[in-house]
């Protein structure tokens, strides 16, 4: 499976539009919100994954992990303020 990059620094919007399949692992993670159109263009345009996950309580590792088996590699991951 080809590698495909994830720039976390990137809001989920921006993600989802350059690659649908972000969706579906960002539903999978337990951001179910993320697949109604109205979120994603909404609190997806200002959102990183690192910020959903902290807001939603969900461990950003365990985020990360559903992106690696499916191909995808973390860049330009922003540090913890």
């Amino acid at each position: 499976m080809p590698e495909k990059s994830l720039d976390l620094s990137r809001t989920i919007y921006e993600l989802c539009r350059e690659d649908p399949a972000v969706v579906d692992v960002m539903k999978e993670a337990g951001f179910t919100e993320i697949a109604n159109p109205i979120m994603l263009s909404t609190a997806g345009r200002v959102m990183t994954i690192p910020m959903g996950a902290r807001m939603r309580g969900i461990p950003l590792e365990k985020v990360l992990e559903l992106f690696r088996l499916r191909g995808y590699v973390d860049v330009n991951l922003p540090e913890e303020p």
